[in-house]
């Protein structure tokens, strides 16, 4: 379990151009910050987030926006509200994330049964799963709740491995007969 502090990030960047607020928007995404209201974003306390929160405010800056880091420590239910939304933010991740893995999988098995044993499409279905193992990394950095989630979508990747090592074998198999 996590300290339970909380950072409530205070920005304010003006409206035009847009491109200002919707950059600092996708830093804090990015990092896992979760919207509470406008303007008002919610963070653990954490080490992890620090570079993100540090290119966030400079995209704050850049766009002649305020900046304001307040450590928050709730003594009632704002504690339950902030780990509640922060919760659901990475539940969500998680999930579109194994049903990105299903996908993969019925790829795999689209390809096989379509018998499309080619390495371009090998390569293709490697990149894919280069994109799942960057998009793990990226989920598993930010849920410092330690989610169990997280470990259902390991064996997910896990499984989307497996079924890559074992088309592969395939391709190799039938264009490169022993």
């Amino acid at each position: 379990m996590i300290d339970e502090r909380w950072l409530l990030i205070l920005v304010q960047v003006p409206s035009q151009p847009s491109r200002h607020r919707v950059a600092v928007w996708r830093e804090l995404r990015r990092i896992g910050a979760v919207p509470l209201s406008p303007g008002t974003w919610v963070l653990p306390v954490h080490p992890a987030f620090d570079d993100g929160l540090a290119r966030a405010e400079e995209l704050v800056a850049k766009g002649g926006g305020s900046w304001t880091l307040v450590d928050a420590a709730p003594r009632n239910q704002g504690a339950d509200t902030f780990r509640s939304a922060y919760e659901a933010a990475r539940l969500e991740e998680w999930s579109e994330f194994m049903a990105d893995c299903g996908k993969f999988e019925q790829e795999i098995a689209k390809e096989i049964s379509r018998e499309k044993f080619t390495f371009a499409e090998l390569e293709e279905e490697e990149q894919s799963l280069e994109r799942l193992r960057r998009w793990f990394r990226e989920l598993k950095s930010r849920d410092v709740l330690r989610l169990p989630q997280a470990g259902k979508a390991a064996d997910h990747l896990a499984r989307c491995v497996t079924a890559l090592e074992h088309y592969a074998s395939m391709v190799y198999e039938v264009t490169l007969p022993q």
